[in-house]
């Protein structure tokens, strides 16, 4: 399959404890870095690296495909949750001393693109329990090849929420792009979304990056770019029918 000409060499580092010289290090290659402000990459550390071997691989069965990216999920969310405003709260301890610690601010919400998002879904409820879920279906126009709104479903009073917007492919961003704008229209500040996603392209990145610059967005990784059908190389195939049927 030749390749598009937005597609980058990707970058390599030598991975593994930092008390282990770099020759006793294996070479992998890592995410690309971005200058946005609003987009926050987790570390490609060795876990996370491993974890994403594991699923970009053709050869993972539907079951292991299924844990690994629960677990990187997870990670996603445990950072997503980093982003989120806390309010002094003092507690008293089971010794009878005081701690000064902190408390989440005002409520969230889970925001899935249907269908690969709501992959997503467990990992936000094992994080946030008794968290509601909305959904979100954007499908291609077969015509215009551009996106189109088929359902929403949300929350009456998502406009007070925080929404954590879950999908995890990012390749020209165009699903993403018309999410936002539909919980814009429902009163969403844009300062009060906070995209998840596993792995994106760098265009789709810095696109959604540029278009909402007060929405925050989490990646496990940015990928090389797009190939002439826009799927993200290396990628890792369709998430949606690994996670589900294959």
């Amino acid at each position: 399959m030749a390749s598009h000409t937005t597609e980058s060499q990707p970058p390599t580092e030598a991975v593994g404890p930092s008390y282990r010289p770099v020759t006793q290090k294996p070479t992998a290659t890592v995410s690309n870095s971005l200058s946005h402000s609003n987009v926050t990459i987790l570390p490609s550390t060795p876990q996370l690296l491993s974890l994403l071997t594991m699923i970009r691989d053709k050869n993972t069965g539907r079951a292991d495909f299924i844990f690994y990216s629960n677990r990187i999920i997870r990670l996603l969310v445990e950072e997503g949750l980093n982003h989120l405003p806390v309010v002094e709260h003092e507690v008293t301890t089971p010794v009878g001393r005081t701690y000064s610690g902190v408390k989440f601010e005002g409520k969230i919400c889970g925001v899935s693109i249907m269908r690969a998002g709501e992959s997503m879904e467990q990992g936000l409820r094992e994080c946030c329990r008794s968290v509601r879920i909305g959904k979100i279906l954007i499908q291609r126009d077969e015509e215009t090849s551009k996106p189109k709104l088929y359902y929403e479903k949300l929350p009456e009073d998502i406009a007070d929420r925080w929404v954590l917007l879950l999908d995890p492919m990012l390749a020209t961003g165009g699903s993403a792009l018309m999410a936002v704008d539909v919980l814009k229209s429902k009163g969403v500040p844009e300062d009060r979304i906070l995209f998840l996603n596993l792995i994106a392209s760098p265009e789709g990145a810095v696109n959604f990056a540029e278009r909402f610059p007060k929405v925050r967005v989490v990646t496990a990784f940015v990928d090389q770019g797009l190939d002439e059908k826009n799927y993200i190389v290396p990628g890792l195939g369709d998430f949606g029918d690994r996670f589900y049927t294959m």
